[in-house]
């Protein structure tokens, strides 16, 4: 059935249509390039793939308008210059520095995504995940990838379990000012509208206030309590405790149907002011009980690299 609106008449399936590339076209317009691109760099891609966009969008895309179209090809192009904010890319890599800096008396640590190499540059951009120690912030810890079971360590619930038991709420208190009005027959139907808008204001408030209390009840009984030992647990066993964190990852994924991400040996590393970066726990690609030759060939090249070392042997 034709629906005119300020569009024009389209057909409602249409019209949704169009309503879905402009949402999508909007939120990439909003976001800023990459400090990184190059001035040229959009304009050196619509020239390179611009046919190939085109191509696209009459393989995918039936009769369009032209206003859409254009969106589309701006969406395209912003797929490679831009990282809308609050969008996810599965297809990315990561990486996370921590350590010292140079004038650091505290550690930082900084993660980015990582999403391949365009108009000659690296398309990258810092995530949110990145935090830093300091009077105010004694201690963190920040699970990355399979972050599952470090949630349920730290906060007492599996979070897929939590969300669906706050959305199996939300549609509860959500439903029954509905179900409450209904069930009154003596009120006329303005009644009923002016009752249901009061219940829903106040399951809306009570739903929010039982949200904002189990949030601190996790906080003070959980999170907060392993917080404050971690503030002072020595070097040694923060390793123990980070490598104690993967494994229970690795563990979980193991005895259950999902896809082993995590798992085998585990390097452990320990990065401080004072020491440097320290190993704890590394893997070898080779058994060192079954090639002694190359420890021997290993240490008797620098005892031949090191004047002092042969000084020494020879005194």
């Amino acid at each position: 059935k034709p629906h005119r609106s300020s569009l024009g008449n389209y057909p409602i399936n249409k019209l949704i249509f169009i309503q879905i590339i402009r949402s999508h076209f909007e939120r990439w317009k909003e976001a800023d390039l990459l400090s990184q691109v190059p001035p040229d760099c959009v304009d050196n891609l619509k020239k390179k793939y611009g046919k190939l966009i085109q191509e696209a969008k009459k393989h995918f895309f039936d009769n369009i308008s032209s206003a859409s179209s254009r969106q589309l090809t701006e969406i395209a192009l912003s797929l490679f210059v831009k990282y809308p904010r609050g969008m996810s890319f599965s297809r990315t890599s990561g990486v996370v520095i921590a350590g010292f800096g140079t004038e650091d008396m505290f550690p930082i640590l900084s993660s980015f995504s990582i999403d391949g190499k365009v108009c000659d540059f690296l398309k990258y951009k810092e995530n949110e995940e990145s935090t830093k120690i300091d009077f105010e912030n004694e201690a963190t810890i920040v699970p990355f990838a399979q972050r599952e079971m470090v949630a349920t360590f730290m906060t007492g619930v599996d979070p897929s379990y939590q969300i669906a038991m706050e959305e199996g709420l939300q549609q509860l208190f959500a439903s029954y000012p509905q179900m409450l009005v209904d069930s009154i027959d003596k009120l006329n139907e303005r009644e009923k509208n002016e009752l249901q808008s009061k219940l829903e204001a106040t399951s809306n408030e009570i739903f929010s206030e039982y949200r904002s209390a189990l949030s601190k009840h996790r906080s003070r009984f959980y999170v907060n309590p392993i917080m404050r030992v971690v503030q002072m647990l020595p070097k040694d066993e923060l390793a123990a405790m980070a490598e104690s964190l993967i494994n229970l990852t690795s563990f979980k994924r193991r005895v259950s149907m999902e896809e082993e991400t995590v798992g085998g040996p585990i390097d452990v590393a320990v990065i401080s002011k004072g020491d440097g970066f320290i190993w704890i726990k590394r893997k070898h690609y080779f058994d060192g009980e079954l090639n002694q030759q190359f420890f021997s060939n290993y240490y008797k090249e620098i005892e031949e690299d090191d004047p002092q070392t042969t000084a020494d042997k020879t005194t």
